[in-house]
């Protein structure tokens, strides 16, 4: 009995991984599709968004059960939590990658961005993309330093996203206030797509040493 307990435990988690994994190839897609005004691409992101909401659904569910039924403690309790608010970032995850794909779809043919800013929209898709590989990682390995070090990343991103406005607010800006609100908006959601990637490491963390970390970007997430 335990012992399938325990494998559900390990199921919960990889559920977890699969979903980190399913949000970085929504933003991967969704940020070529802005950068290269890819309809097909877009539309796929687009599409395939439910899968990530399913799996969110799915891992509450389990967790829930397993409170209900198991009554977990410790290091068990705290992983069966720490799924259900992570599952919460991850499907968020996913949402604001889908929104970065919306707004490639709404400009269609056109290009969203002007050429000014696609460099750093490129960045930040790499970023988010690579953070949350990295906390797919993280939920398999439990390994707190690289937990951690997720912010570093983060970091990057929040300047990159404050940068931005330095941009559109240049008295050189040449390309419009429709470009100049369409920027604002991709850049938060790529910012918070690496705040809510930095909330599950710091879930992680909790699992593994009891302590939730106290991070630099204590925001709302």
């Amino acid at each position: 009995m335990r012992e399938a307990y325990h494998v559900e435990l390990e199921d919960l988690a990889a559920n977890l991984a699969d979903m980190s994994l399913q949000a970085a190839a929504a933003m991967r897609k969704a940020t070529k599709a802005l950068l290269e005004a890819d309809l097909s691409l877009a539309e796929q992101v687009i599409g395939d968004d439910q899968k990530i909401d399913d799996a969110r659904a799915e891992s509450e569910e389990k967790a829930y059960a397993l409170l209900a039924l198991q009554a977990p403690v410790a290091t068990d309790l705290r992983t069966v939590l720490a799924v259900i608010h992570a599952a919460e970032s991850l499907e968020r995850m996913g949402d604001l990658a889908l929104h970065v794909a919306k707004a490639a779809r709404r400009r269609h043919p056109q290009a969203t961005l002007p050429e000014p800013v696609r460099e750093y929209f490129a960045e930040m898709g790499e970023l988010d993309v690579r953070l949350a590989e990295k906390v797919a990682d993280v939920i398999k390995s439990r390994d707190v330093e690289t937990a951690r070090a997720l912010e570093e990343e983060d970091d990057r991103v929040d300047e990159i996203h404050r940068h931005l406005f330095t941009v559109i607010m240049d008295k050189e800006w040449q390309h419009g206030v429709a470009a100049a609100v369409d920027i604002t908006l991709l850049g938060r959601f790529y910012e918070r797509f690496a705040d809510h990637a930095v909330s599950v490491g710091k879930r992680m963390v909790f699992v593994a040493t009891g302590k939730m970390p106290g991070y630099a970007h204590d925001e709302e997430l």
